[in-house]
């Protein structure tokens, strides 16, 4: 019989003289995240720091009672993420700070500063052994969250259309990821060129180590997937954008590719994870625009397990009501069902392939033993 992980939990009721910042931070002592060695010790908070115009990710307001633990207890806290893969407000890391501090993400608002992990153009990266990996056998992490002494997941539940929901998984595999392995993850095949965009300058063939890329005599690069090993160099350094990843892995093994890449982020040092259930929107922070919540606000969960804990909040989701004027109310009109909300507002995935690979990795399990403070 599988031995059930201790998930906690709290709900976002509160009365004189607690505010939800300070029952957060009971939730984090009840749950032990105080056992770990924080003295001295680097301390990264991987969290999203919202897509400008989207105005679902966490308030600034959690991550610094995040990070007041951390330093309270001795520690060097830091907020991280890593560039995205797409183009947007957050592809390099002058970008993505100024997305992170528009959007109230400072040190007089977290208590600590911000670190884009993969470095000024998502390419500053650490290779790391996948052990047990079936898809992956070396994730492509951002440098600095794998320099750190302690991992801290920070993660807003969400809907995503790619995984199902945006969990404790998501926000660790593939929100790790450097540039390059964000499209080793997407990705089932090599990058290639938009010829409209590209202007022939020449930088993805000089960046590239395998000589599979040329401007030829139109002006234009061209991949020549047969040497081409799917680095993602050229995606990093164009400056136009033409270089671009298909997004053509199935879904099912993007899942299994994020519980890949997770395993090789958290491996080996102390690491614990928190989930907020609040704004649950339809789709990922990484949106420009967020939809209405699909559910009332449920509350916040902490863990040291991150399958265990993904599986908690999926299903205190599954066991809510659909909020009227909502993308589940659509769907319910429509005459659907709603045993499963990720999987009957995006039918394509199955968000529970990440949680069976990722036990089947020794990340955790999905049996849980909740316990409500």
């Amino acid at each position: 019989m599988t031995e059930k992980s201790n998930v906690y939990f709290t709900d976002f009721r509160t009365e004189f003289p607690e505010n939800l910042q300070q029952k957060l931070t009971r939730l984090l002592k009840t749950a032990g995240m105080d056992t770990i060695d924080f003295d001295g010790k680097y301390a990264a908070i991987k969290m999203h720091f919202g897509e400008p115009g989207n105005l679902a990710y966490l308030r600034p307001n959690w991550a610094k009672t995040v990070a007041d633990f951390i330093r309270e207890r001795g520690g060097k806290p830091f907020l991280t993420d890593c560039n995205t893969l797409y183009v947007g407000g957050r592809k390099n890391a002058l970008d993505h700070l100024d997305s992170a501090n528009l959007n109230g993400f400072l040190p007089a608002t977290t208590g600590c500063q911000i670190l884009i992990a993969d470095g000024l153009k998502g390419s500053d990266e650490a290779v790391v052994p996948v052990e047990g990996g079936e898809y992956v056998k070396e994730a492509k992490i951002g440098r600095a969250i794998m320099d750190a002494d302690v991992f801290i997941s920070l993660t807003h539940f969400k809907g995503h259309e790619s995984t199902g929901f945006g969990g404790c998984l998501k926000n660790i595999g593939m929100g790790c990821g450097s540039r390059a392995g964000k499209m080793e993850q997407h990705s089932a095949s090599k990058p290639a060129v938009d010829t409209e965009t590209c202007v022939g300058c020449g930088t993805c063939e000089r960046w590239c180590a395998h000589d599979a890329i040329h401007v030829g005599p139109e002006g234009k690069a061209s991949v020549d997937q047969s040497k081409c090993v799917g680095c993602g160099r050229c995606l990093t350094h164009c400056p136009t954008d033409a270089v671009y990843a298909l997004q053509d892995a199935p879904n099912d093994i993007l899942n299994c590719k994020i519980a890949e890449y997770t395993k090789a982020v958290v491996a080996g040092r102390p690491c614990f994870h928190i989930s907020l259930v609040c704004d649950v929107s339809p789709y990922c922070d990484c949106y420009a625009f967020n939809d209405a919540p699909i559910i009332p606000n449920v509350g916040m969960f902490a863990s040291f397990d991150p399958i265990a804990l993904d599986q908690a909040c999926a299903d205190a989701v599954n066991a809510q009501s659909p909020l009227p004027n909502a993308a589940l109310a659509d769907l319910h009109d429509c005459g659907h069902s709603h045993e499963d909300f990720f999987h009957h507002m995006f039918p394509e995935t199955n968000w529970e392939v990440a949680l069976d690979h990722g036990a089947k990795l020794g990340l955790g399990t999905r049996a849980y033993k909740l316990i409500t403070i």
